[in-house]
């Protein structure tokens, strides 16, 4: 597979995030996401590896005890499975995302826990 642009096929939700799924194997999924400002993918602790890599925008990166404020094009997040991760859109941002294995539904569990409650963290 060859995509010219990512950037290109990133969309926006009024509400959430959105996750542009790009490809997908039984070992890895890779995701274009694009976040509005003030928008967030919520802390939480799937069981997947996932490498994120912010290619426009600046957010606030979480990994693990670790935050990354300001952090703009280039910017890296890794977090091994099980660990907490997540990230939240100070601007208008593009991402690309790889988790290795595939997230389940139950990865994304405590994600709808935190847009029910309108948390992040």
């Amino acid at each position: 597979m060859l995509i010219r642009s990512v950037k290109d096929l990133a969309q926006f939700g009024p509400d959430h995030f959105q996750a542009v799924p790009l490809a997908r194997t039984d070992q890895s999924m890779t995701m274009v996401i694009g976040l509005e400002p003030g928008q967030a993918i919520p802390v939480h602790h799937p069981k997947s590896d996932v490498t994120i890599t912010i290619l426009q925008g600046e957010v606030t990166l979480v990994s693990g005890d670790e935050d990354l404020e300001h952090a703009g094009p280039g910017a890296v997040l890794h977090s091994p499975a099980g660990t907490a991760r997540g990230m939240r859109a100070n601007q208008r941002t593009i991402a690309i995302a790889v988790a290795s294995p595939p997230p389940g539904p139950d990865d994304h569990r405590e994600v709808a826990e935190h847009f029910a409650k309108g948390t992040w963290r």
